[in-house]
């Protein structure tokens, strides 16, 4: 979430790519770390010198974000591992969410960064947002206001929505970050990462599915900061757009609402309503007790 380099694989110099945009942002907001543009085609993208391979960076790296064909994925993954790159976020989609095959590549993918040691953000992500230090590694076209509240979304495209929804609401957002397909990095990660942040006050979810409750129970039941969560999936209709969406299991609505209870973990029912909640709760101290006057 804080890394001091990043290698951009995919880089591009096209304005319709996801390449040309990632890098695009990361430039645009001033982000202090240094940025290694990988793309074999290129000598020079955006003003910055570009490599041909993740194993010519002549530095450490702490984050390569891969937005590159799915088939070419585990290639990239093992250069990585080769420069002992510590953090990837894989933004290319193909993998668990498109059926039995992509789901092969993706647990293929998983073991391969588990066997190097790295974290993985995704597959079929859109990136992250770090307020904090100015960066934006994702396809969010404008920063959102700088806040207390860090947002972990399993959907990219309500990530997006929300984060440019913020800006219009004047609300203040310190993290947006999208998990995708969690093959590793998931919601229980980030809640004892945010747990942990001094730039976040409260944090506000949205679930389409859980791999390993148990853990996110065990995680979110340790998180004293405020929790909200919306669920995704409540009815038939939405189970089956979630599993399409990024390969999710949306699991009965009953078993999430009591496992919330049980956890701390505030579920609102919609946008609107959590992030009513989201800036109360990111606006004033924290109550001693649940003695509470409406005025």
């Amino acid at each position: 979430m804080k890394p001091g380099s990043i290698a951009l694989v995919g880089a591009s110099g096209d304005e319709s790519k996801w390449g040309y945009k990632v890098l695009h942002n990361i430039i645009v907001n001033k982000y202090k770390g240094k940025v290694y543009p990988v793309n074999p085609r290129a000598s020079e993208l955006q003003g910055l010198k570009c490599y041909p391979s993740v194993g010519a960076i002549p530095g450490d790296i702490d984050l390569a974000v891969i937005i590159i064909p799915a088939a070419g994925v585990l290639k990239v993954v093992d250069e990585c591992g080769a420069k002992k790159v510590k953090t990837i976020c894989v933004i290319t989609a193909g993998f668990s969410e498109t059926g039995a095959q992509g789901a092969a590549l993706e647990e293929e993918l998983a073991k391969k960064v588990k066997g190097y040691g790295m974290r993985m953000l995704g597959p079929n992500t859109m990136g992250f947002v770090n307020g904090s230090i100015s960066l934006n590694v994702s396809i969010v076209p404008r920063m959102p206001l700088r806040g207390e509240i860090s947002f972990i979304s399993q959907s990219g495209a309500l990530g997006l929505a929300l984060a440019d929804w913020s800006i219009g609401a004047g609300l203040g957002l310190n993290c947006v970050v999208s998990t995708g397909n969690k093959a590793d990095v998931s919601e229980a990660d980030l809640l004892e990462y945010f747990e942990q942040d001094p730039h976040t006050w409260t944090i506000a979810m949205y679930i389409e599915g859980l791999k390993d409750g148990r853990r996110f129970m065990e995680s979110a039941a340790r998180v004293k900061k405020p929790k909200l969560a919306i669920k995704a999936g409540a009815s038939a209709a939405g189970a089956r757009a979630a599993a399409s969406h990024t390969g999710s299991l949306a699991g009965s609505d009953a078993v999430y609402e009591a496992a919330f209870k049980q956890c701390g973990v505030i579920r609102v029912e919609g946008v609107e309503e959590m992030f009513d909640a989201a800036m109360a709760l990111s606006t004033q101290p924290r109550p001693a007790g649940n003695r509470i006057a409406i005025l």
